[in-house]
């Protein structure tokens, strides 16, 4: 190597501060997602949170509209804007839905949603899909409306493995944008590698969908926690990440954490500033606490939390 070469050859404390400063700018505004019987194990959001995080409300089959409402006022209290899902199978009517929105409006100012499908093949009443739910209007005045994305495609909804279903899908939700005054964009499951959603959000721009993309991201976990709620979710070809991790027996043991793959979407948008995603959400399978954690130590003053001020 000759000594032009030597020079500037990048230490590795230099590249360890590029690694850092990617990551403090992707992830800067990050979101996260809550249950209420998690939530109520977190003493003070304040704590672990940075001010302004948004705080999604995962709804799962069975949990009371009561309890996800207690969860949203608390975190409305400590300052922090809600958004609850609204699983559209699971509702049974327009009154029903009418009712979810008043109660969190009524108790926490709730002021945007994320409209999805809702897990379940079997549709409880009249609502199929989260379109159905927008055309009754009652979401006008909402600030902020997003939708579920699926990068390594969904099979509940295109059962043949393609994406031509999801697709059109996202393409009715483009032109709603046209008629709507609320901000809309997609917010996706969980995956483990680039290539994938690199491919996907380059698939969705070419199809002239450019609604900006929350990409998903599995918090810091143990594998046998990450690989079962994977394949509970759908998760695909990405797993092969989960896979290989699984035979290297100097990393069973260890937490798996996002760094790799959030260091390469960070890197990526670096290199193109139109790439469609604009913000990551946090699945924290390993723990609220433990998530957010993470983002403090690995990203700057992205994840300093509001206490700190």
């Amino acid at each position: 190597m000759g000594l032009l070469s030597f020079l500037h050859k990048p230490s590795a404390a230099s590249t360890e501060d590029q690694t850092s400063c990617l990551l403090d700018n992707f992830l800067s505004g990050y979101s996260i997602e809550v249950i209420p019987r998690i939530a109520d194990k977190v003493e003070r959001f304040r704590d672990i949170l940075p001010t302004g995080t948004r705080v999604y409300i995962a709804h799962i089959e069975g949990t009371p509209i009561e309890d996800m409402v207690r969860t949203a006022r608390r975190l409305a209290d400590e300052g922090f804007p809600v958004m609850p899902h609204f699983p559209a199978r699971l509702l049974k009517d327009r009154a029903e839905l009418a009712q979810w929105i008043a109660l969190y409006q009524g108790e926490a100012g709730v002021e945007q949603g994320l409209l999805l499908g809702g897990g379940v093949n079997t549709p409880t009443g009249e609502y199929e899909n989260c379109m159905q739910m927008i055309e009754t209007g009652l979401f006008d005045g909402f600030k902020n409306l997003h939708f579920a994305g699926h990068p390594e495609r969904n099979r509940d909804i295109d059962p043949d493995g393609s994406d031509k279903m999801v697709t059109q899908s996202l393409k009715w939700k483009q032109a709603f944008t046209e008629r709507t005054d609320a901000s809309v964009a997609i917010t996706t499951q969980f995956c483990f590698e680039a290539a994938p959603v690199i491919a996907w959000a380059d698939r969705l721009a070419g199809e002239g969908i450019n609604l900006p993309i929350h990409i998903g991201v599995a918090g810091p976990a143990k594998l046998n926690t990450l690989i079962k709620y994977s394949l509970s979710c759908g998760v695909g070809p990405s797993m092969r990440v989960l896979q290989r991790r699984a035979k290297d027996v100097t990393k069973l043991l260890l937490p798996y954490e996002p760094t790799e793959l959030l260091t390469e979407l960070a890197a990526h948008k670096e290199r193109h500033p139109n790439f469609g995603i604009k913000q990551v959400h946090f699945f924290p399978l390993g723990g609220i606490k433990a998530n957010a954690n993470w983002v403090t130590e690995n990203g700057g003053a992205a994840g300093l939390p509001a206490s700190t001020e």
